[in-house]
């Protein structure tokens, strides 16, 4: 695979986001190639979040970025930078455009949804935006069992959701309330007072269900792995510590998301978490990086 061109780079390097971190673990082809992954979500995502353009103007964009990448799957070439430097990663990789299409209908939902009403919808959602970035990332990581599958699903949900907590403060401030009405009304709050910001001890009980939910998945995810492949899962595993520790960070702070001070992990926090998963790679431990207390 050629090596990454400056597009992808250049947005990975701006992001500093948790999921380039994990890129660390990999070799450099594969490194590379996450790194023209990682970019091409970053560009699709920020197309859906830019506020200053019209709904029916970032759909079409969206739609433009679906119709120029599927032009790879029909021998064509494509136009956006960043879909070029994806042409010899989906040709190694073999990644499906199915994948892909499904990752924009994720994003694409984000545009007409603010609320969600059921877990089952929410569920979807994160499936779309989280899981399919899992489920492409390990056909680049490489693995020997399908049931790499259903654990990159579950890890996905896991870190989407710690995500959605950690964000109910800045996804209000944009009229975005993702933790499900029917989740609210078991705990009675209301999606006013979320916006609101309004911190409260009901709110405290609502977000420890949320948490809940995901250490289901951080737990399904640490039991579906297959132990043939947990090496070549390392940096799939890194990002799941780092998101439990997050998931951990809330806890300890009890979900006060409203205080004006985003949850994160230090540098040393994610340093040694990249040491300690690396280490348990190399020694084949099983002990599990996240899902228990």
């Amino acid at each position: 695979m050629q090596e990454t061109t400056a597009a992808s780079a250049e947005i990975t390097r701006k992001s500093a986001s948790n999921l380039a971190l994990a890129f660390i673990l990999l070799p450099k082809p594969k490194r590379d190639a996450m790194c023209v992954l990682y970019a091409f979500c970053r560009e699709i995502d920020d197309v859906a979040d830019d506020e200053t353009r019209s709904v029916s103007d970032r759909a079409q964009a969206l739609q433009h970025w679906r119709a120029d990448l599927q032009t790879v799957y029909s021998g064509g070439s494509p136009t956006f930078a960043v879909n070029k430097e994806l042409v010899p990663v989906i040709k190694q990789y073999k990644l499906p455009f199915q994948l892909f299409d499904e990752l924009i209908q994720g994003v694409e939902m984000d545009l007409d949804i603010k609320h969600y009403e059921t877990w089952q919808e929410l569920e979807r959602y994160c499936y779309h935006v989280a899981s399919v970035v899992g489920l492409l990332s390990i056909e680049i990581f490489g693995y020997k069992n399908p049931a790499c599958k259903e654990y990159a699903i579950h890890l996905g949900k896991a870190l989407q959701l710690t995500n959605i907590l950690r964000d109910v403060a800045n996804d209000a401030e944009r009229g975005r309330v993702y933790l499900p009405r029917e989740e609210l009304r078991a705990h009675g709050v209301t999606q006013d007072e979320i916006l609101a910001g309004k911190y409260s001890e009901r709110y405290v009980q609502l977000a420890t269900s949320v948490a809940a939910r995901a250490r289901e998945h951080y737990q399904a995810a640490t039991r579906l792995l297959p132990a043939e492949d947990r090496k070549a899962m390392a940096s799939a595993e890194l990002m799941g510590s780092v998101y439990w520790g997050l998931l951990r960070k809330l806890e300890s702070k009890r979900f006060n998301v409203f205080d004006d001070q985003k949850t994160r992990l230090t540098k040393p926090q994610k340093l040694f978490l990249i040491g300690r998963t690396w280490l348990r790679m190399w020694r084949g431990a099983m002990v599990p990086n996240y899902g228990c207390n």
